[in-house]
């Protein structure tokens, strides 16, 4: 491997909304296993490593392979820190240690929907077309620019009234992220200090691969679409 890269996986221990999210049970095994287990089987990492502050979740990581070289400090770990900080904080991490790489991918630890394919896919499109960040994307099923909001009446009212009378297939696409993977050039991404904006390749994904975790009801649906994924592969 000419280019060294390194996948880092955000496990924080703390989680409000659902309790040990990180590392609950989803379809047979720990969440987290599935972003460990598609980083090591694409071949395309020098290092796997889970960045955490919970003793807990590191047990897990590295009985699934990861490495936990090192636990997340405490200034990364509180509600504040942002995943920039998190990132940084490994990659000068790594230098203490003489390991310095070229490209890293951060994974969520509640992606089961990160796959083999679509991280090698990540990876070519960054060596390809050398943009400061690669991300996966997926199109809005409805069109924002139909979005409704509620006046001081309660009443409804068009955001954009400017689209009223326009057809659906004569709107922009517009996209938001997956919230699975970001692959990162990291001399520019150190370089802007973590603050990207600009300089981003998308990789468009299917909306039946993605789903946001943020409740009960989004687990329920994130294991249904995941049984899905498994069938139609």
């Amino acid at each position: 491997m000419s280019d060294k890269a390194i996948a880092i996986i955000t496990a924080r221990g703390g989680s409000k909304r659902i309790p040990g999210k990180n590392i609950r049970e989803f379809c047979g095994k720990p969440i987290i296993a599935y972003s460990i287990e598609a980083a090591l089987s694409s071949g395309i990492f020098s290092e796997v490593m889970v960045s955490t502050d919970s003793g807990k979740i590191a047990d897990i990581a590295e009985k699934y392979g990861a490495s936990v070289p090192f636990m997340r400090s405490e200034k990364t770990s509180d509600d504040y820190a942002t995943t920039a900080d998190v990132l940084l904080e490994v990659i000068h991490k790594y230098k203490e240690l003489g390991k310095e790489f070229d490209y890293m991918c951060c994974i969520y630890p509640t992606a089961p929907f990160v796959t083999v394919q679509k991280l090698k896919c990540g990876m070519k499109i960054m060596k390809k077309e050398h943009p400061i960040a690669v991300m996966p994307v997926v199109a809005f099923s409805y069109p924002p620019q139909r979005a409704f909001i509620k006046n001081e009446n309660e009443e409804l009212e068009y955001k954009y009234v400017e689209y009223l009378r326009s057809r659906s297939q004569d709107l922009e696409k517009q996209y938001h992220d997956a919230g699975q993977f970001y692959i990162y050039d990291i001399d520019r991404y150190c370089a802007i200090n973590g603050s990207v904006s600009e300089g981003i390749r998308p990789l468009i994904v299917s909306d039946l691969e993605v789903q946001d975790i943020d409740n009960e009801e989004d687990w329920k649906i994130a294991e249904l679409k995941y049984q899905l994924m498994k069938e139609s592969r």
